[in-house]
This record gives structure tokens, sequence and C-alpha cells, in this order.
């Protein structure tokens, strides 16, 4: 059985890390290398890090944040955030990302993520999915949103991670709005259908607020991996302490050392 990831995000506006509820309202929490290395030292997974204001107000992540996370830390780094074209995706690999996530660009150019799955590989291309749950005619549909949480787009949430995997993404980053920030917990029934539905990895974002719910998510709701920036920023819980406490409960999970890089 595939060890369980436990992934921090790091939400970078203005170049500093922040974390809002339900992707507004933001806090700040801090520099984003100093983030990283913390996070390194907990025992992190992988690392996500999003320019959350990069799509809506249509520029580049910057590329320096990125480059000297990446000299400091060794963990897996994925990016996200006003990515929009095969050089945009090129250039954050070059600079240091494992993986790059793709939310709005995905949605305006419906054949970005087929085209970047064949020249880059699958294996570094994230399909990110801003979901929430919207009522219409009396009906409770699972909405795409873009634009940092700020555009719907009409897409059922279902319908958009089959065409994912279709097209070739290797992951799904499954961020329910309704739960983000909250730390009332994930939707699991929404991050069940969408790890049931699909056959890539799912990772579930939106609501941890306690060990109790990372462990839900991954049993319950069937995810490959929990991404959680709260109980992590503010130092309610750390990485090792979760880890722990999902390995005393028979979850798998993976315990590395990592040396620091040089500086």
């Amino acid at each position: 059985m595939l060890a369980k990831r436990i992934i921090p995000c790091l939400d970078v506006d203005k170049g500093r890390v922040v974390k809002g509820v339900k992707f507004f309202d933001h806090r700040d929490a801090g520099e984003v290398s100093e983030c990283a290395l913390r996070y390194e030292q907990q025992g992190a997974d992988e690392l996500v890090f999003y320019d959350i204001s990069a799509s809506h107000e249509g520029r580049a992540l910057t590329v320096e944040i990125l480059r000297e996370a990446s000299e400091r830390v060794f963990m897996p780094l994925t990016v996200g955030g006003g990515i929009r074209t095969l050089d945009d995706i090129r250039e954050m690999l070059n600079s240091g990302a494992d993986k790059v996530s793709i939310n709005t660009a995905a949605v305006l150019d419906q054949d970005l993520i087929r085209q970047a799955a064949l020249r880059f590989g699958s294996q570094c291309i994230v399909l990110a999915v801003d979901a929430n749950r919207v009522m219409k005619d009396n009906k409770e549909y699972w909405e795409v949103y873009i634009n940092g949480g700020r555009r719907p787009t009409g897409i059922r949430v279902m319908d958009w991670v089959g065409k994912g995997q279709a097209d070739g993404a290797g992951e799904i980053v499954l961020n329910v709005m309704n739960a983000d920030g909250t730390k009332a917990g994930y939707d699991l029934e929404m991050t069940a259908a969408v790890s049931e539905a699909v056959g890539i990895p799912v990772v579930a974002s939106g609501g941890a607020g306690a060990p109790a719910d990372i462990e839900a998510v991954l049993t319950e709701g069937q995810a490959d991996a929990a991404l959680a920036a709260s109980i992590f920023h503010f130092g309610q819980y750390t990485i090792a302490e979760v880890k722990q406490y999902l390995q005393e409960r028979g979850i798998n999970v993976r315990w590395e050392r990592r040396d620091r890089k040089a500086s």
C-alpha cells in the first residue's frame, strides 16, 4: 500500500504566505522560504505553493520565489498561479518545480492539459480544481470556479476531473471552496466521489482543522494525500504530530530525514 502524503500549502500573495477563509480575508503567515524550511524539517512529503492573485491579476507567478525555495529544500515542489502557456510551464520546471498545477488556464484553454502532458509528461502536470457547492433551480451542483475562486464556470466538477484524467493529468488537487480555511473538516462526500471516479491520485484540500480531519479524508474520502495550511502555519500542529497520529491509527505514512541544503 502506497504511503499517504501530507502536504502543506503556501498561498502566496505579494511575496508573503497568507491564509484566508473560503479564499478571502487573508492573514499573513510568514515568509516563503522560512515556511518551506520549517516544513522540510518537520518531514513534509511535498510542498505546494500557489500565487493566489496571479491568475486574477493576469500575471505570471514570481519565479524568484520558486528558485529560492528550490535551492533551499529537498522535498518536491508543486507550483501554480498565473500559469497560462506551455512556455510558462517550462519556465516553472526549469526554475525548480517538480510539478505544475493548472487551474484557470485549463478552463480557458481546454486543450492545455493534453498538450502539457504530451510535452512534459503526465507526472508533472496537476489539474487543480476549485470546487464549490452551489444551488441552481433548487438543486445543488458541484461547480468549478477559476480566477482564485472569483469566477464560476458552469462546469460540473465530475465532468471536469474526468476530462482532466483523459487529457493526461497525472494528479488532481481538489480544493472545496466551501470548506477552505474553515478548519471544520474536508468535504468527504465530494472527495470520495472524485477519488472513485478517477484512477489518478487525488489530493484533498480545504478544511483541515485537526489530525482527525486528515485521517477522515484519507480513509472515508479515499484521498491519496491531504493538503493543509491553517493548522500548520499558525503552529496548531506540526507535520510530525499529524503523521504520528495517522500511524497510530494504521495509516501508512512516510518518515524520511532530509539534510538541509547549503544556503
